[in-house]
């Protein structure tokens, strides 16, 4: 990040002729869980209409690929707006199914049984269990992290190993934000317990997505003309630095208010966290237009 360039840009495009590919998160920058934002899909159909560029979406949702390409087609996003689609889930799957037999404790909400279908395992007991697989909270509008300390401190004196199928703590809801399967994960760590993380900032998602744009490109994926763009410093942002991608910041996503007024965040705000948290951006934008 170059101190004296400027770091705010007026859209995608200002910057899009560098790079062959994004890799663009989905909640936070696409949508809020209720309404899509219209600007961000144009900038995306753009990038690949207008631009040639590939366009994968990575995210943290613990379900298959399939089921976010039905929320997206619900929320009014379609298939001109990206090639193809890499989740969490999809590699929680691809790591469930590397231990055939295990008998899995699912913590989570029953719409995500589905990322189970197939697989070689027996869902269990916690009293039984040899593997436990975290998607989340099962009533996330009602209860917090604290509901699930005693147990997973039981769970943690086990030794079981947690897989957390959605590293984000928090997300948007429309104007809330709502605790996910990372916060579960974080208390799990503090009673001494090991948690398998595979989405974002981790790198098995990131080298899932690059097998993906190698599919799609049909050729290597080049890491110097990939451009990630996320809202989340922990996971979107941290994730693109640990793998040495550039990476345009949305900053009114879930860290809107610390940045001023969420359409014209102050730049130095921006430029302080980001040194703060031993992070960088290529650039970074209110919201994704292109």
């Amino acid at each position: 990040m170059n101190a004296s360039a400027p770091l705010l840009v007026s859209g995608l495009r200002d910057i899009a002729p560098e790079y062959s590919a994004v890799l663009c998160d989905v909640w936070g920058v696409l949508h809020n869980g209720v309404t899509k934002f219209p600007e961000a899909s144009g900038a995306l159909s753009a990038f690949r209409q207008k631009a040639g560029g590939t366009v994968v979406l990575i995210t943290n949702a613990p379900r298959l690929n399939g089921l976010i390409r039905e929320q997206l087609a619900a929320l009014g996003i379609g298939q001109d707006v990206y090639d193809d689609i890499v989740t969490s889930g999809d590699v929680t799957r691809e790591y469930i199914e590397a231990h055939p037999g295990a008998k899995v404790l699912h913590i989570g909400p029953d719409i995500h049984l589905s990322l189970y279908e197939g697989l070689d395992l027996s869902l269990s007991s916690e009293e039984d269990a040899t593997l436990i697989s975290c998607t989340g909270l099962l009533n996330d509008e009602q209860e917090t992290p604290d509901d699930y300390r005693d147990q997973l401190e039981r769970l943690a004196k086990r030794g079981l190993t947690m897989i957390c199928a959605n590293p984000d703590i928090v997300v948007e809801r429309g104007e809330r934000l709502i605790w996910c399967a990372g916060a579960l994960a974080r208390l799990y760590e503090d009673f001494g317990g090991k948690v398998a993380i595979l989405g974002k900032p981790h790198a098995p998602i990131y080298d899932a997505a690059c097998q993906r744009l190698e599919v799609l490109r049909g050729a290597p994926a080049d890491r110097g003309a990939i451009l990630c763009v996320g809202d989340g410093l922990p996971t979107d942002i941290r994730g693109a630095v640990s793998q040495d991608l550039d990476v345009l910041f949305v900053t009114g996503g879930i860290h809107a208010s610390d940045f001023g007024p969420t359409h014209e965040p102050d730049e130095a705000l921006v430029r302080r966290r980001l040194a703060e948290e031993g992070l960088r951006a290529r650039a970074a934008i209110p919201r994704l237009v292109w």
